[in-house]
């Protein structure tokens, strides 16, 4: 049985698929660091991260320092004399002082092909511009963001309609069975650490509000990558009649002459020209105050008059 001391860093459920595969494959995690508790919901209750629960649930004490770059967790981590420090979707920058204390370094699981979308949101960006394929990479830690050489990587295929929501869960996997193999292979002496090429290298900003705006003067496709990207948050949208339409989900249609962001109601289905005479149907969408509905319902309870269209955006 594999039996690498472990302090295990990460928060959301992506972190959280590779927290349980840790703790089922034999390596003794020591401890586990994760972000505060926030308020979730409209009653704004308290919620812990993923990780957090699960680390309770296994008896594994849970640290939730606000930063790492002030020293006052070095002593703390130093103390538990961890063989690696495994970092997943952790959200903290690790400072020189942390990377340097495991025997084998601090480990980043990190959800695309480096060097290729480096930074918070790679998974989002990869749907959004329109991928036909990502990945995991485990990578070795330096002081850069996801700048460290290369250990290990396993490649899949983005599907057509799959949003980033979907794919950060087939990626939790993917990444979790690479951590294993990373470990393993770390003890053993087999890594082979690669140099990123940064001419190469992409970085993946955070998503804003802002960005999940749809510009209908673009192609159909691009607006079905953004709308698909944006996937559980923020959630694309526009202005329809007066009042902001939250848009879930989108199927490409056909050509058309009109004006992007005209509603083109085609039996029954909300379609809208896009860009380049193309257009797309919005298949499901939530209005604002309302809740998440199929395109066709909701047309039924707002009838596009003559010539209505969706805002574009920076009008």
């Amino acid at each position: 049985m594999i039996d690498v001391r472990t302090v295990f860093m990460g928060t959301p459920e992506f972190a959280d698929v590779c927290l349980k595969s840790l703790i089922g494959s034999g390596h003794e995690v020591a401890a586990v660091f994760t972000r505060k508790d926030k308020p979730k919901g409209r009653k704004q209750t308290l919620t812990p991260p993923p990780v957090k629960v699960t680390a309770e649930l296994n008896g594994i004490p849970v640290y939730q320092p606000a930063t790492l770059r002030n020293g006052c967790a070095d002593e703390t981590i130093g103390g538990l004399k961890p063989d690696v420090i495994v970092v997943a979707a952790y959200g903290l920058i690790l400072p020189k002082s942390i990377l340097k204390i495991p025997k084998y370094g601090c480990v980043n699981i990190h959800a695309s092909l480096l060097p290729k979308y480096r930074g918070a949101a790679p998974v989002q960006w990869a749907v959004i511009n329109g991928d036909s394929e990502t990945g995991v990479t485990s990578m070795q830690m330096d002081e850069g963001l996801d700048t460290g050489d290369m250990l290990l990587s396993a490649k899949t295929a983005v599907l057509p309609d799959e949003t980033s929501g979907e794919l950060m869960e087939r990626l939790s996997h993917i990444g979790a069975e690479l951590l294993l193999k990373t470990l393993s292979a770390a003890e053993k002496g087999a890594l082979k650490p690669v140099p990123q090429n940064s001419q190469e290298s992409s970085y993946a900003k955070m998503l804003t509000k802002d960005i999940a705006v749809i510009d209908w003067g673009k192609t159909a496709v691009e607006i079905h990558n953004l709308i698909r990207g944006m996937v559980p948050w923020p959630v694309a949208s526009s202005a329809y009649q007066g009042k902001k339409l939250k848009i879930y989900s989108s199927a490409l249609s056909g050509s058309t002459d009109a004006e992007p962001g005209s509603v083109l109601r085609v039996k029954n289905k909300f379609i809208v020209a896009c860009g380049e005479n193309t257009s797309i149907e919005l298949t499901q969408v939530k209005p604002e105050g309302g809740k998440q509905m199929g395109g066709r319902d909701f047309l039924m309870g707002h009838p596009p008059g003559a010539g209505e269209s969706l805002a574009r955006k920076n009008n």
